[in-house]
């Protein structure tokens, strides 16, 4: 078993394997959570930089949750669809600290927005890059074939 987790880790880089234990983690602890014990009064979800609230908060955290669960299939399969997906969705959450950090009240202004969306442009160059890292997944060989 050991050596299985082992060979399982091996197919992704370190940065890889933390982006896939975020979205196993959001997949199986947190979105569970957020959608079913976490009350509808106070909840939030952002998109975009823009943070929905209660019922709309709830009414749209099951995309999220899908998004979460299709990346960690992603990085398990280290499937080729995940080039440019991947990339793009981190992108848009960079861009998305900058619009929070301007929009809500809470936010730092431009200096923290542009900050915060610094620090998520780094794994997006990152996963731009990986481009060759992605392969197709045995399911998807033997359907092409």
């Amino acid at each position: 078993m050991i050596q299985a987790l082992r060979d399982e880790w091996a197919k992704r880089s370190w940065w890889m394997n933390l982006m896939f234990a975020f979205c196993l983690y959001m997949t199986f602890i947190y979105m569970p959570f957020d959608l079913f014990w976490k009350p509808m009064a106070g909840d939030e979800e952002v998109w975009f930089g823009i943070v929905l609230r209660d019922f709309w908060a709830k009414a749209t955290a099951p995309l999220h949750w899908l998004i979460y669960a299709a990346l960690a299939a992603g990085f398990f399969r280290m499937s080729r669809w995940m080039w440019p997906w991947a990339a793009l969705y981190v992108a848009q959450i960079a861009l998305s600290m900058l619009v929070w950090n301007l929009l809500d009240p809470r936010g730092g202004g431009w200096g923290a927005g542009l900050i915060a969306g610094a620090i998520f442009l780094v794994p997006t160059v990152a996963l731009w890059r990986a481009r060759g890292a992605f392969q197709p997944s045995a399911e998807s060989a033997v359907q092409a074939a």
